[in-house]
């Protein structure tokens, strides 16, 4: 693809210093640019490698405009940089129809200019929109509904009667509504609870590969609109998520727990069943959460504390031992003196 500068200025709505005429054919990083990529600074420790780019132009904040190369000036330059490597990466996508290798049961419904690949399974009642891609091995059980624009990578498997909304994302292997981990402890072992409910996902979510999602017991497990899950994420059953919500790789979320809006749960968290997380609540990594949080918290630590304490906790653990240390030392002069005391009675 083959576009001027001022066009890219026109899509993340950024000012150009220098040549508006400037062919641009992709986007690559400052080192590896070349004279018809755009490239990006959005963090001022790579201001050194600007001046030895060979990239055509580059996308900064305004502290950087007298860079003496072409710029594109954005508030944001990595968000801008998302945009511009979105209009690069979209490429040719023509519908390829429904593939006779395919094996779509009777009653599903399918609406204009899809994909379906080869291998793929789509089960009775199934209704998949316009523009969605279903790519091989996919399987989509019986009553799911999928909305438009939406692209399901290879061998990702969704069970009955899963909603899933416009726009959405899910990455290979993933598996949306699989049963929830339910069981009615009795004198004979583990008695399975049936889980009866569904998974509904929001609009505009994507979800990476090898993720959980299980269906509720009764009612819907919920993820919000916009939310962004990464790879290898457990999401228990009847659990609400929140709208715009970050979850990092190998976070834990029990059943029935209520995550709020834009709230961001870095790797490896794990959260109990039945709490509350509430709006714009931030959690550190590796961190345990074991009681509800009150909207706007930063917490880190297992168990999860104030992350400002966490930090102060944090750089107290490397002294235990020295400090252990000197306190057996004080205990050692405080019974000596305590003697000399008692003798001089």
């Amino acid at each position: 693809m083959r576009v001027k500068l001022s066009r890219l200025a026109q899509i993340v709505g950024g000012e150009i210093i220098g040549d508006p005429d400037l062919i641009i054919e992709g986007i690559e990083s400052l080192e590896e640019a070349g004279p018809n990529h755009i490239t990006f600074l959005a963090n001022p420790k790579y201001a050194a490698s600007v001046k030895s780019s060979n990239a055509g132009a580059i996308i900064v904040s305004p502290e950087w405009k007298d860079l003496g190369k072409n710029l594109l000036v954005c508030e944001d330059p990595y968000l801008a940089f998302a945009r511009i490597s979105t209009f690069f990466s979209t490429g040719d996508r023509s519908p390829l129809g429904i593939s006779p290798q395919a094996i779509l049961e009777p009653d599903v419904s399918t609406g204009n200019d899809i994909s379906i690949y080869p291998l793929a399974y789509v089960s009775s009642g199934a209704r998949i929109g316009d523009r969605t891609e279903i790519h091989p091995g996919v399987y989509i059980g019986k009553d799911v509904r999928i909305g438009c624009d939406c692209v399901i990578y290879p061998n990702v498997t969704i069970l009955a009667g899963t909603i899933i909304g416009n726009r959405v994302i899910v990455h290979s292997g993933t598996v949306i509504g699989s049963d929830g981990f339910g069981y009615a402890p009795s004198p004979e072992g583990y008695f399975k609870i049936p889980q009866n409910g569904i998974v509904e996902i929001g609009d505009d979510v994507e979800i990476g590969s090898n993720c959980s999602i299980d269906r509720a017991t009764f009612g819907k497990t919920r993820i919000g609109r916009g939310t962004k899950i990464d790879n290898l994420v457990q999401i228990a059953h009847n659990v609400q998520v929140g709208e715009h919500c970050a979850i990092v790789s190998q976070v834990g979320i029990s059943g029935s727990t209520k995550i709020g809006n834009q709230v961001i749960l870095a790797g490896q968290v794990g959260v109990a069943g039945h709490l509350n997380i509430g709006d714009g609540v931030r959690v550190g990594a590796q961190s345990g959460i074991a009681h509800s949080i009150s909207p706007g918290k930063d917490m880190s630590g297992s168990p999860a504390i104030d992350h400002r304490t966490w930090l102060k906790c944090s750089a107290i653990y490397p002294r235990l031992p020295e400090m252990r240390s000197l306190l057996r030392d004080l205990q050692k002069r405080i019974d000596f003196l305590e003697k000399k005391l008692n003798e001089g009675k």
